[in-house]
């Protein structure tokens, strides 16, 4: 098989592993609400975290930034062009905003992301994920730290990894997460977004 052909399959394995929706079957394995059914009906950690708590949050983490992590570092270790790594890279996260298996709905795309660069370019990774977890720890806002981390992604990655391909892959991450939270983004600009801790 030819190097293009290798990129085709795994684009598609990525966006197939990227779609499976863990919050709904750590949920489920767990006996416990399915998550598009309750709360804020989101798949991802946060509404995992409040409505079936820590366990059920941080498998559903574990498991989201898993499948990003994963096709990031296989793509790392197949390739030597930084265009195939990033298009590979960026398949689960895509497979995880719109799901084959949930009717192309799915989850907001941060932890898979997160593990996405990690995968590809840990320090990087590291900086955002140490910057996600200090601004919720500051502002106790799930969304509020995912868009402050990603809002820095494409400055991170002018400093840490200045390529045309790199920074490309940033804004078009960045981009999908922003518009993904614009529901959050109305929410905190009102003050009623829920803050983590608040209670299920």
């Amino acid at each position: 098989m030819d190097l293009s052909g290798l990129t085709v399959l795994l684009v598609l394995f990525g966006y197939l592993i990227g779609g499976i929706p863990f919050g709904v079957v750590v949920s489920k394995a767990m006996g416990l609400p399915d998550p598009r059914t309750v709360g804020s009906k989101n798949i991802g950690f946060t509404n995992v975290l409040r409505v079936s708590g820590k366990t059920a949050g941080i498998l559903t983490l574990i498991g989201d930034m898993g499948k990003g992590w994963v096709m990031g570092y296989i793509a790392t270790q197949i390739y030597q062009l930084e265009w195939a790594i990033l298009l590979v890279a960026i398949a689960p996260i895509i497979g995880h905003l719109h799901s084959p298996f949930l009717r192309l709905t799915g989850g907001k795309g941060v932890a898979t992301a997160l593990g996405s660069v990690v995968g590809v370019a840990p320090l990087t990774g590291l900086l955002l994920l140490l910057t996600w977890i200090g601004a919720v720890a500051i502002w106790r806002y799930s969304s509020g730290g995912a868009l402050t981390a990603f809002a820095l992604f494409p400055v991170i990655a002018l400093f840490v990894r200045p390529t045309n391909g790199f920074v490309l892959f940033s804004l078009v991450i960045s981009g999908l997460i922003v518009l993904k939270h614009k529901g959050n983004i109305e929410r905190l600009w009102k003050g009623t977004e829920s803050k983590i801790g608040e209670g299920r």
